[in-house]
């Protein structure tokens, strides 16, 4: 068979997760006009960082997207955008997540804190000052990301939330090296500077546990 021979489909079919299926469903079709996919977009009202929006937005739209192109908060990064790096971390009720695999319109409501929402240049986070102090950055691009999942997991640690490394999960997790290693794995670091960042985990996490 020659290359010229095969014939490829202008709509591709994806069989996957429940995620692919949800964004296919709201995909506009290929010969949609402009009008049209503008008249597909939807309301939604969040507050980030304080600041109550109220916006209009693509449904395929994720977090991260809306929070780097549709409100300019450029602080938190977009690394693999496929959730395997964790420079798009921030706080969603509490919760650290990936922003690059949550839709925008799943967080109607939801109260959401970035690296923006942390601290202010004159008044920094005690985590912001403490990886300043352990020199716990080097290029710096993925710091908003281990910023915001530091400050989570002292809190998980501090809620009993349980880990993989926990014997037994029932207990109160300690805050240790070993608990802040795995926490944080999800965290990559290009430049290596591991040690750095968790001397400043450890370094805020032992003062407040």
């Amino acid at each position: 068979m020659k290359p010229s021979d095969i014939k490829v489909s202008r709509r591709t079919v994806l069989i996957g997760t429940a995620a692919t299926a949800a964004i296919a469903s709201v995909r506009p079709s290929l010969g949609a006009t402009g009008d049209e996919v503008a008249a597909a977009r939807m309301p939604l009202s969040l507050s980030i960082n304080r600041r109550s929006y109220d916006v209009e937005v693509d449904p395929r739209t994720t977090l991260l997207d809306l929070l780097r192109e549709n409100l300019k908060l450029t602080g938190t990064k977009k690394g693999c955008d496929h959730g395997q790096c964790g420079a798009c971390t921030v706080i969603v009720n509490g919760r650290r997540i990936n922003s690059c695999l949550s839709l925008a319109l799943m967080h109607q409501g939801d109260e959401c804190t970035t690296i923006e929402g942390l601290g202010e240049p004159d008044q920094l986070h005690e985590v912001q000052s403490a990886f300043i102090k352990h020199d716990a950055f080097q290029c710096g691009y993925c710091t908003p990301g281990q910023i915001c999942s530091s400050v989570a997991v002292m809190d998980e640690i501090k809620r009993g939330v349980p880990s993989h490394v926990m014997a037994d999960v029932a207990a109160q997790p300690g805050f240790t090296e070993t608990e802040v290693r795995e926490r944080m794995s999800g965290n990559i670091c290009r430049c290596g500077a591991y040690s750095n960042i968790l001397d400043a985990i450890m370094d805020v996490g032992g003062a407040t546990s």
